[in-house]
This record gives C-alpha cells, structure tokens and sequence, in this order.
C-alpha cells in the first residue's frame, strides 16, 4: 500500500491542524480570521470591487443574532460569530454542493466545529434553541446577500429565505471591503465577545 494521503493542512500561525482528529490547542483565531476573509461566499457570484468573503457574513450574523435575541448571554453571540469557522479549512460551499458531497461533508464539518467551540470556551455541540436561533439570523442574512449584492430579486429571495421582519433589517447594509479589514474586524470583534464573557 501506497502512502497514506495527508489530511493536515499548516496554518500561517504554524499550527499543523488534523482535519479527521483536529484538536483545539490547534486552533487559532488569528488562523480563522485570515481564511475567512479569503473564502468568498455565494462562490464569488456577487457584485462588487471585493469578494463577499465568509468573514464578513459571520460579522452580519452575529449583529443579526443580537438583534434577535438582545438578552441573550455573550457566548452565544460568540457562537454566531464561529457559526461557518470551519470554512477557513473547507471553504464554502453551497448547499446544492454540499448535498450531494453527503454525510462525509457533515461530519468534518461537525469535528471542526467541536474543536472551534472547545478551543473558545463554547459547549461541542450547542443546545438546539441557540442553534437555532443563529440559523434564523443567517437565513436572514441570506436574504440580505442574495437581494443586495447576488442578483436576486426580494421576491426570489423570500421564496428562498423568507423576508425579515423589517425592524431586524433596519439601518443594515452589505460591506464589501478588503481582506486585510474584514480579518481585523473579526478578530476585534472575537476579542470583545471573550472579554465580555470574562
């Protein structure tokens, strides 16, 4: 037998991450900022100067989630913040893809996941009510990606995502900036999530 296919990949903070048994002393926010910041969402087919990268989005979930649950404790806000980190290994891929990569897609996303949520203080696997809760605020910002800057119209949009309520979306915009400001904003962000939590 041949040897075994590598299944590590080295981040720029020197980290070897294992992606069949990744490990949270492997795991570095300054590493998650960087690739999100890089991984264009909706696969690039999105209007602007910069790509819409998955770190912008997560800081728009995460604003969404405490619109929509104002009292509810800094971790889970946190939670919102991490909800598509294992992306900056795996890219995103939209769903039609990820349905039929099947269940191997799901599972590496799932291991990723625990690894983040341990490394940050945050349960494995979150309670199904803050999961939720942070699916509601993402679909909401689908709704706003796929009418703002993917080209769809809001009634194709609605029919995807259905329309927010109009008090939650207020005063809210799609940024496309550069990666080297997505990536700071992120980590500043993460940063003030932790110190509240204490």
């Amino acid at each position: 037998m041949g040897k075994p296919a590598r299944a590590w990949q080295r981040m720029l903070s020197g980290r070897r991450l294992d992606l069949l048994d990744p490990t949270p002393m492997d795991i570095e926010i300054e590493d998650i900022a960087h690739g999100l910041a890089f991984v264009a969402r909706w696969n690039g087919q999105t209007q602007g100067d910069h790509p819409y990268s998955v770190a912008e989005h997560c800081l728009l979930v995460e604003e969404l989630h405490r619109r929509l649950c104002p009292t509810a404790p800094p971790r889970w806000h946190l939670a919102a913040l991490l909800h598509d980190a294992p992306e900056y290994v795996i890219g995103d891929m939209i769903s039609p893809v990820k349905a039929a990569i099947g269940p191997d897609y799901k599972a590496l996303d799932d291991r990723l996941t625990a690894a983040i949520h341990l490394r940050f203080g945050l349960p494995a696997a979150l309670p199904v009510s803050v999961k939720a809760q942070i699916k509601r605020a993402d679909q909401i910002s689908a709704w706003l990606e796929a009418v703002h800057i993917a080209g769809f119209s809001e009634k194709e949009a609605t029919s995807f995502f259905r329309r927010p309520p109009a008090e939650i979306i207020e005063g809210l915009g799609i940024a496309l900036r550069p990666p080297v400001e997505v990536r700071a904003e992120f980590v500043a962000r993460h940063a003030d999530l932790l110190a509240q939590i204490g």
